[in-house]
């Protein structure tokens, strides 16, 4: 009998440990939950975009440090009327670089240099770099079907796209991008990264289409997901790692992250996280044509084909490339990398002026919010120019 009373009692405490642990994973879940719920709320955004890491599960990119980007002999002034943007836009980091030197930088509402903020579609942009070493070294290709390297998608709606439909936002399968609706795809999606699930099984589980792959463009974050899911599998090899050896690591950005799921497969369509003058340095490499302190880390062939309107696009609007944007008015070499809330990242090639803008603004929806944004942005890119 004593026996069993104390095999009795060895259970009662495996189980209370068990569920012990299970009351604390699930804490720590609906902590996650909670925070992703209130990520944007007016007194909490600007906190939380340079906390992320204490809402998500994240994987660091690993580099090496690098010199600092030298201080510009003559810094900028800010264009009239600046202040008031950068109020008005809840700007919270603004990075000006001219010919590889810092211009102007400044941090607002309570942020700063060490900062380490939320990217949101500026990781697209940086995922195009990275693509573009996969492309020219022949690891994957343009025409491979996505499927090729990423079998899970057989059967989905995105069977029969290839690597540059995905690119260019043309897979043609149907997405509601909405932020501002709960119920939306977007939102759906946030949910399952902060619950721990798969990213990997949410886009697999993607069955409808608007269109035939190739046929048009539509914004659909999740075909940057795919890119990840093709890279992962054609090199058997985590995003963080191939984004630290590739890109980040040779141009000096020594500890950035990406926000994960829980299968630790990066969210690259929206999650890296850096400082401020770490984007401007994402800017700087494509306004040096893909190299770096004399090295060639992006092709330069890469960089001329991912940033030309080649995205079928309607006339009139946003032109698209490979995962980088070009105003309805380009200027000539002006490349934009942009994400929600405020996140921008212009590049101008012919002058050699970057602009890395970090932001909470709750506004960026609203009517002309974007054009306002590129008139800043390019009148900070004039005075830097002189």
């Amino acid at each position: 009998m004593r026996r069993i009373l104390k095999l009795l009692g060895l259970a009662a405490l495996a189980t209370l440990l068990i569920v012990g642990a299970a009351a604390l994973w699930k804490r720590e879940e609906i902590a996650r939950l909670w925070t992703v719920n209130t990520l944007f709320d007016e007194d909490r955004i600007v906190a939380n975009f340079s906390d992320m890491g204490s809402a998500f599960l994240t994987a660091p990119l690993p580099g090496r440090d690098a010199r600092a980007l030298p201080a510009c002999d003559a810094p900028l002034a800010l264009p009239e009327g600046h202040a008031d943007w950068i109020a008005a836009d809840a700007v919270t980091g603004l990075v000006v670089l001219r010919g590889g030197c810092v211009a102007h930088e400044t941090y607002h509402l309570g942020t700063g240099a060490e900062d380490r903020r939320i990217s949101w579609s500026v990781a697209k942009s940086a995922l195009s770099l990275l693509t573009g070493t996969l492309v020219a070294d022949g690891t994957v290709a343009l025409d491979d079907p996505v499927t090729r390297h990423a079998p899970q998608l057989a059967g989905s709606a995105y069977d029969g796209a290839t690597l540059e439909d995905v690119l260019q936002m043309e897979s043609g399968v149907r997405f509601d991008e909405d932020y501002l609706d709960p119920g939306s795809d977007i939102n759906r999606m946030g949910r399952t990264l902060a619950l721990g699930g798969t990213l990997d099984d949410f886009t697999a589980a993607i069955s409808e289409r608007d269109a035939a792959p190739g046929a048009r463009w539509t914004y659909v974050s999740m075909d940057t997901h795919v890119i990840g899911m093709v890279l992962r599998g054609a090199t058997g090899r985590s995003i963080a790692d191939l984004m630290a050896e590739r890109v980040t690591g040779p141009i000096g950005i020594a500890d950035g992250a990406y926000l994960t799921d829980g299968a630790g497969a990066a969210f690259v369509l929206g999650g890296l996280t850096l400082r401020t003058r770490d984007y401007a340095r994402l800017g700087l490499l494509v306004a040096q044509d893909g190299t770096w302190d004399g090295a060639q880390v992006v092709p330069a062939a890469w960089i001329d084909a991912s940033t030309a309107p080649t995205a079928a696009t309607a006339d009139g609007a946003w032109g698209y490339g490979y995962q980088w944007w070009l105003a309805p008015d380009a200027r000539p070499g002006e490349v934009i990398g942009r994400g929600v809330y405020g996140q921008w990242l212009y590049v101008d090639r012919i002058r050699d002026v970057v602009v890395a803008v970090n932001g909470a603004d709750r506004g960026f929806r609203a009517p002309d919010a974007h054009a306002d944004a590129i008139r800043h942005l390019r009148a900070l890119a004039d005075a830097a120019a002189g």
